[in-house]
């Protein structure tokens, strides 16, 4: 069990609800600067995405975030190094997609994240099936490699995620790309649900929490909450003081009811 997992498991056997913000990494604002702010404002943990040009399972904003921060000549290393330089207390993880993790090799890849403070990495397009080399990779340097679980998957691939899970499992809540919703979707406490049995690692909802509202909805039948797009929109509108102020927000309204 990586610190990313103890950090969680901590938060919930306590009774409380994971606050998780993510940030596009290489984007203009997003330095360490900001994510000791993220710290400061209660998150539980903070997810840094890697930007790559065909972000698959991300919505306009987080694709917009990309584009900029990758004409801005963002190297995945850049993102480490602001990882690094933030030196934060609460753990950090990556998301990232195949080809950046595969590209360089999964021991160099998973060796250079360990140095710069993160302790987990969610790789979308990597599934269960597919992941048990990274995970090797990650487990010999306490790294949890975080997998995806979404609506409409079939029982035994729920088995299979729960018995390879470490970190939290990502409840995706909806069909379709992240990005801000009208309502929280009623497929995120079926995925939930359908995971409770296979796994004791916590289980955290992302994709379309776009209000604090809708963390309280959802940390009444989950472990916490993931928020991106509602973050970095705040700041594609160069509204840096607001996204501290709506995750401070967030991070109420994910407290244990």
């Amino acid at each position: 069990m990586g610190e990313l997992e103890t950090a969680l498991r901590k938060v919930r056997d306590g009774g409380g609800r994971a606050f998780v913000p993510y940030v596009t990494g290489g984007y203009p604002g997003v330095d360490a600067a900001l994510l000791r702010a993220l710290a400061d404002a209660g998150a539980d943990a903070i997810e840094v995405g890697i930007p790559h040009s065909d972000p698959i399972i991300d919505g306009g904003v987080i694709q917009e975030a990309s584009r900029v921060a990758l004409e801005r000549g963002t190297h995945p290393r850049d993102v480490l190094a602001t990882i690094a330089e933030a030196d934060l207390d609460v753990p950090v993880a990556v998301m990232t997609y195949a080809n950046i993790v595969t590209r360089p090799g999964l021991d160099a890849f998973v060796g250079e994240l360990a140095p710069a403070g993160v302790r987990g990495v969610i790789v979308p397009d990597l599934p269960v099936d597919e992941a048990g080399e990274l995970e090797k990779a990650a487990e010999a340097r306490d790294i949890d490699v975080v997998l995806l679980a979404a609506p409409g998957t079939a029982p035994e691939r729920y088995a299979a995620i729960g018995a390879a899970a470490h970190g939290f499992v990502y409840c995706v809540t909806t069909y379709g790309v992240t990005g801000t919703r009208d309502a929280l979707a009623s497929t995120a406490h079926e995925v939930v649900a359908s995971m409770r049995p296979e796994t004791d690692v916590p289980l955290l909802v992302g994709v379309g929490i776009a209000t604090p509202q809708h963390a309280v909805e959802a940390c009444a039948f989950a472990d916490g909450v993931i928020v991106g797009s509602a973050l970095m929109g705040k700041l594609l509108d160069e509204d840096r003081a607001g996204l501290i102020e709506l995750a401070a927000a967030f991070r109420e309204a994910s407290r244990a009811p």
